[in-house]
């Protein structure tokens, strides 16, 4: 006995799996930038060459609801980062000038004080890194992103040390991928023998894309057609009013090409150094894609959301919904295609601690949940509703849907601050958002709008909140 019980206490069950209690998993986080939810091969893009994500998603589970919290970047990367509703910061929009941020009610940055999750794993043992966009603010007195927790740092759209210099590369952002990858898989060899957390926030596939000539070559001879059956209702409509849908398209599937190419560096890394097995990797995107209207983003804007309705900026499946893939092998199924459960970026903090055994601060107050046991392959129904709040415009008459929105089973009401304008859609049922039941289900609204109206009224006062209190036309 007195043999066996030491074997037994380096032993801990997680999810039905025995695990080595001194090793902690590894977590890598993947957040691209403007990838709609549809835009690789094996998400249904007709065009686009996707190798190694799709044998990615081949060795995992596809969260298929996933959702992120805010309509762009800045807001939807500070919830994933503090399991906080990014209003909640008052971080409404992406952060921009100074002078921006305050027209809109905004500080300049996500304040340091608020526990992140690199903070915490790092408290717990974990070496952090994190490479690429950053984006939770810059300029004159801003932060370094190590002062939210990370032991390195090199980033763009921040302070402190930078990837590198893309007003002196016309070709930067087209090899910037290549450039996290490289200083990823360096983090990683340092840190092999210990876990380690590392965030890997790509710029693409987000305007102004300029791939290079060898990275166009793939796509040459591409002739793609805006009424190909691959895309949805919604999204055919939109690429028969593209410019030039043929070099749009032939620039943007270019750039997420080389962007596979960058994460199959990656995996094979892992792969390499015997360290697949105890890396969670989590890979989705900060918001749905781009719009071609907007004045850098033609290439941009021809982003796959498949069947969804709308884009960035509006909170319409097209604009909250992306990728949710997750992989850990030996724990997370592979091959697997989760339609039914409803998982937020408020849930990744939580989640992840969870995993790597660290307690979460009694005054955090998290308002995402621990779905753990869900990525980890139980089925059950989330415990709280999600919730989003934009106070600007969209582009696009149908891409504007009123203020506030909430997401609770299957249902997903639209409703104005002041509770008028109601909009009810059963998503499982009609994910395209073609069809408003708000009439036919009076009761749904009602209660939906009281919860969506109750949070509201739980975030912090805000100016800009108090100009769209009226209806939008």
């Amino acid at each position: 006995m007195k043999h066996i019980l030491p074997i037994f206490a380096l032993l801990c069950v997680v999810g039905g799996q025995l695990l080595a209690a001194e090793r902690k998993p590894n977590v890598i986080f993947i957040l691209t930038d403007d990838q709609g939810w549809s835009d690789a091969h094996f998400a249904g893009h007709p065009y686009v060459k996707t190798p190694n994500l799709d044998k990615f998603a081949s060795q995992g589970t596809w969260f298929r609801q996933f959702y992120v919290a805010a309509t762009v970047c800045s807001p939807s990367r500070a919830a994933f980062m503090t399991s906080h509703y990014p209003a909640r910061h008052l971080v409404h929009g992406h952060f921009a000038t100074h002078e921006q941020n305050a027209a809109r009610s905004m500080p300049n940055w996500l304040d340091p004080k608020v526990p992140t999750l690199a903070s915490l794993l790092k408290g717990a043992g974990y070496a952090t890194a994190h490479f690429g966009k950053w984006h939770l603010g810059s300029g004159n007195g801003a932060p370094t992103p190590t002062a939210y927790g990370f032991d390195v740092a090199k980033s763009v759209n921040g302070n402190g040390d930078q990837l590198g210099d893309e007003g002196k590369d016309a070709y930067f952002r087209a090899k910037s991928t290549r450039l996290m990858v490289d200083e990823t898989i360096a983090f990683i060899k340092a840190n092999k023998d210990r876990p380690f957390y590392a965030n890997v926030w790509t710029l693409l596939p987000h305007a102004k894309l300029n791939p290079t000539p060898e990275q166009l070559k793939v796509y040459e001879s591409l002739a793609p057609k805006a009424d190909d059956p691959a895309f949805g209702p919604w999204m055919q409509k939109y690429l028969a009013k593209a410019k030039d849908l043929k070099s749009q398209m032939q620039v943007y599937c270019a750039s997420l090409t080389d962007l596979d190419t960058q994460m199959g560096r990656l995996f094979t890394a892992l792969d390499e150094l015997k360290l697949a097995d105890d890396t969670i990797i989590f890979y989705s995107s900060d918001n749905g894609a781009e719009d071609y209207r907007i004045g850098n983003a033609a290439n941009g804007g021809v982003g796959n959301i498949g069947p969804l309705r709308a884009r960035k900026r509006s909170m319409y499946e097209g604009g909250i919904r992306t990728f949710g893939l997750l992989r850990w092998p030996g724990h997370v199924a592979a091959g697997r295609r989760d339609e039914t459960s409803v998982i937020g970026g408020v849930d990744f903090l939580p989640t992840v601690c969870k995993l790597a055994g660290v307690a979460l601060p009694q005054d955090l107050k998290p308002d995402g949940e621990d779905v753990s046991d869900i990525w980890l392959g139980k089925s059950r129904a989330r415990t709280k509703p999600l919730h989003w709040e934009w106070l600007f415009g969209v582009q696009g008459a149908d891409y504007t849907p009123p203020t506030l929105t909430v997401r609770d089973g299957d249902w997903k009401l639209f409703v104005n601050h002041n509770g008028t304008g109601a909009q009810l859609f059963n998503i499982p049922k009609d994910i395209g958002e073609e069809h408003d039941v708000a009439a036919a289900n009076p009761e749904i609204v009602k209660s939906l709008t009281t919860k969506a109206i109750a949070w509201a009224k739980s975030l912090p006062p805000s100016a800009t909140r108090d100009r769209v209190q009226a209806p939008r036309p």
